[in-house]
């Protein structure tokens, strides 16, 4: 018998999702998806129209989690010491002295990250995997806890530039979050404005709480029937015909750490296949490309193939 997941700990999840749901009208699962990648300590990409709430959506999250919070706005003149940093020469001490970029910030939103050019998105690369950032030389490690929550619009839009699939690659998960339902939309437009509500958001989590709460992913049992199911969906990937390349280790690594974290927010300590299944199509689609020649544009369809793998 498996015992529940401390009670106070998933009173306190679920007390996040709400308080986020106060600003972000009508999007809890979006909500609680976002929530579960950064307890997995993953990155976040949230892909939509401009004005869906895809800004204030990161900036509810770190306010919410007692985050220290910096946004980058991504346009293309933008250069990678806009984000990383610069040393700058102090004439009363005869020496230069590093002035940081946005990027050392517990939570960094990369806003409108495909508006830059390749050069610029590529400066992301070290910090997203490595938690660290070398300039002119030197390691300089970021804070603790680290995450980049980066938007970005439809690629069919004039003056974007896709990310390569090395970037994608490194965000453990993709949203969208939609139109809202009419009910949100009409309390939207008569409520309150939304900056102003963010202002009196309170944190709801205490130093070192949300680390704690990273540890106890960790924690969370995984059998060797869902291992077997992992693998089944990583090979199934690589030798279907219709894929131009099959999920990688890390994608493996990504859909184990999100489904452990979705049984934490459930109360459990022990994930399952059902954990996977729902956070499939956020972790693979942006991972996956359809064969040149299959004719096919939309990758739900892929996903939906994946969905079907038997469960051992």
């Amino acid at each position: 018998m498996t015992a529940p997941i401390e009670r106070p700990m998933k009173e306190t999840l679920d007390h996040i999702v709400k308080t986020a749901g106060r600003i972000v009208l009508g999007k809890e699962h979006e909500i609680r998806l976002a929530l579960a990648c950064l307890l997995a300590r993953g990155h976040l990409l949230i892909e939509d129209l401009p004005g869906m709430g895809k800004t204030t959506l990161a900036h509810v999250l770190a306010q919410a989690l007692g985050l220290q919070y910096n946004r980058i706005q991504f346009t293309s003149d933008l250069l990678p010491a806009d984000i990383l940093g610069v040393s700058i020469f102090d004439r009363e001490r005869s020496a230069f002295h590093f002035q940081p970029g946005p990027i050392f910030a517990q939570l960094v939103l990369a806003d409108e990250v495909n508006r830059a050019t390749p050069k610029a998105q590529s400066a992301l690369l070290e910090a997203m995997e490595e938690h660290q950032v070398t300039i002119e030389g030197e390691t300089r490690p970021l804070p603790e806890p680290f995450f980049v929550i980066a938007t970005q619009n439809p690629t069919y839009q004039i003056g974007t530039f896709p990310l390569p699939e090395s970037q994608l690659d490194r965000f453990l998960m993709r949203i969208s979050l939609g139109y809202p339902g009419v009910q949100a939309e009409r309390e939207l437009l008569m409520s309150q404005d939304r900056r102003e509500l963010l202002r009196s958001l309170p944190p709801c989590l205490e130093a070192g709480q949300l680390l704690d709460m990273q540890r106890a992913v960790g924690g969370i049992h995984v059998s060797e029937a869902l291992l077997d199911y992992l693998q089944a969906l990583l090979a199934h990937s690589r030798l279907s015909p219709r894929f131009e390349h099959g999920l990688s280790p890390r994608a493996g690594l990504a859909l184990l750490h999100g489904a452990q974290s979705w049984a934490l927010m459930e109360g459990r300590d022990h994930a399952l296949p059902e954990d996977v299944q729902t956070l499939l199509p956020h972790v693979v689609a942006h991972r996956l490309r359809p064969r040149a020649d299959s004719g096919e544009q939309d990758t739900s369809a892929i996903v939906a193939e994946l969905q079907s793998v038997p469960i051992p």
